[in-house]
C-alpha cells in the first residue's frame, strides 16, 4: 500500500514488540492499545494465524493539534505500529506514514504530519 515506515528486523517476535513500544516511548508516543491479532482471530473464529500485534501509538500533544485544526483526523488517529512474523521467521516492524496517510493542504496539517513521521522514522530507526 506505501503508506508505511518498515524495518525489518533482527530479533524474536516477542523482543521486536517491546522494543518498538520502548522505541515508540523514547520518541514521545504511548501505546494506548495493543492488539494481538493471533489470540483474537483464534479467539472469534477458531483460526490460526502468524505472530501479528497492532500497536495504536499516540503523542497526545500531536493529536490535541490535529484535532482542533481537522476532527476528522480522528480516523487516523492512533498511529498504528505493526508487528508481524513473516512465514521464514524474519520479523518486521511498520508504522503509518503520517505524510502518505494524511495527504493535506492545511500547511499547518502538513507540519504536523511532517513532524510526526519523523518521529516514528526515528522510532523504527531505533530498532
Amino acid at each position: 500500500m506505501d503508506l508505511d515506515i518498515t524495518k525489518k528486523v533482527h530479533c524474536s517476535f516477542a523482543e521486536a514488540v517491546e522494543k518498538a513500544k520502548e522505541a515508540l516511548k523514547e520518541v514521545g508516543f504511548g501505546v494506548l492499545v495493543e492488539m494481538d491479532m493471533k489470540d483474537t482471530i483464534k479467539k472469534k473464529i477458531g483460526k490460526d494465524m502468524m505472530n501479528y500485534v497492532i500497536l495504536g501509538a499516540c503523542n497526545p500533544t500531536y493529536a490535541y493539534e490535529v484535532l482542533n485544526i481537522d476532527p476528522e483526523v480522528g480516523l487516523l488517529l492512533p498511529c498504528n505500529v505493526i508487528v508481524y512474523e513473516k512465514s521464514d521467521g524474519g520479523v518486521v516492524v511498520s508504522a503509518i506514514d503520517p505524510l502518505k496517510a494524511l495527504p493535506s493542504n492545511d500547511e499547518k496539517l502538513s507540519k504536523i504530519a511532517e513532524e510526526v513521521a519523523d518521529k516514528l522514522k526515528k522510532a523504527i530507526d531505533l530498532l
